[in-house]
């Protein structure tokens, strides 16, 4: 299948054009203040590109789940704030995602200039990908890019329908994002190791099978282990289990190339001050929860990961917001950064934790997406991805 997009410089006549840049800044925040800005900071170049050839920038964006309606709990002012101090250069904001007002602001830009529409969720149309929704989105604009690696596994709006109506291209972002992770469904050098974590292996089912036709072996640590465990028949006590899952974790097991923890640290409650214990996987008791690979397993894996030349790691090992579970996600963060071969963090908690460590400039990847990583690297395409390509590229 190819990815072959539209490029930036593809675009016809972006001087003096009006462009709806497509970001996915969907970035977490605390009392009001952006708290990791990885997403942010990932937008600079197609912005700075766009702005250096005279186009005025109108940035559109989400940010979490208000359900189609106002509510600004959820508004992107704290990402225009922030995202202005990184840029050097005011970011204004629509209370607007469409219609007069904003289509006045809009109409004042100057080349180079940059604002930033109000959260494209506070109208049911983008999920809906209602059509009325995106005709008044992109009556303004001249131009479309999508930089918003993140969102593109979802057919909204945004996403999937401003490529149908006006010139297009993917932004910086988007095909630095494509392309690594591209090569790594291509010929990635080898060994090649991906280590897995999360909560459910029912999320990361059909991404394992897949990495399976490339890697030489899949680490598998998060909660999503107890399932394994349980195939193995193992007890894993109060542990997260999917027991739907169980007969297809044992069909992965048996290809030889799935390592699970042979460790497990415990506890009966997730708290700072939890007492933790560790115990051998086969030996959880009842009414103890597993809540992070145990340091044997650390060990095991950090070696494994040192001897790639290839490393995709998508998420942690255990609850690594909490002290005690931690270590296991720490061990493998550290890995990672130290691996001599070509390192990919996928999006999502794991990249959290490895800029918490202050590692991130060690990996030769951050990805922005999470959700968007995995179904790429399962399917070899996205929805966002399909738009651009089926779209106009020129007038």
């Amino acid at each position: 299948m190819s990815t072959e997009l539209p490029l930036l410089e593809d675009l016809p006549s972006i001087r003096g054009a009006r462009v709806l840049l497509r970001c996915e800044i969907n970035a977490p925040i605390a009392d009001g203040v952006v708290v990791d800005d990885l997403r942010l900071s990932s937008a600079i170049p197609t912005i700075e590109w766009l702005r250096d050839q005279g186009a005025a920038v109108v940035i559109a964006a989400h940010l979490g789940r208000p359900k189609g309606v106002v509510d600004q709990k959820f508004s992107l002012a704290p990402v225009a704030r922030r995202l202005s101090e990184l840029i050097g250069t005011e970011i204004e904001l629509s209370d607007r995602i469409y219609g007069s007002e904003a289509d006045s602001m809009i109409a004042s830009l100057g080349g180079g200039d940059v604002m930033m529409l109000e959260n494209l969720r506070f109208d049911a149309g983008e999920e809906a990908n209602s059509p009325t929704f995106v005709a008044n989105l992109v009556a303004p604009f001249d131009l479309y890019v999508n930089d918003a690696f993140g969102a593109s596994h979802r057919s909204h709006g945004s996403i999937v329908g401003p490529p149908l109506l006006l010139p297009s291209a993917a932004g910086l972002l988007l095909r630095s994002e494509v392309e690594t992770l591209g090569g790594l469904l291509g010929q990635p050098a080898k060994p090649f190791i991906a280590v897995l974590g999360g909560s459910k292996v029912s999320d990361k089912l059909g991404v394992i099978e897949a990495l399976l036709n490339k890697c030489d072996r899949i680490l598998v640590g998060g909660a999503m282990a107890f399932t394994f465990l349980a195939a193995q028949g193992y007890s894993v006590g109060d542990s997260l289990l999917e027991p739907d899952f169980v007969a297809a974790c044992r069909e992965l097991l048996a290809t030889g190339r799935v390592d699970v923890p042979v460790d497990i640290v415990i506890a009966e409650e997730i708290s700072e001050d939890a007492e933790a214990d560790v115990v051998k996987a086969e030996a959880i008791p009842d009414g103890w929860k597993g809540l992070d690979i145990g340091p044997e397993t650390a060990a095991l894996f950090a070696d494994q990961i040192g001897e790639a030349r290839t490393i995709l790691w998508n998420g942690p090992m255990g609850v690594f917001e909490v002290a005690p579970f931690a270590g296991g996600t720490i061990t493998v963060a550290e890995a990672v950064a130290e691996c001599p071969g070509f390192t990919v963090v996928g999006g999502g908690d794991s990249a959290a934790a490895v800029r918490a460590m202050h590692l991130d400039d060690q990996i030769d990847h951050m990805s922005t997406g999470g959700g968007a990583s995995l179904e790429f690297l399962e399917l070899g395409d996205l929805p966002g991805l399909a738009a651009l390509r089926k779209g106009r590229t020129s007038q």
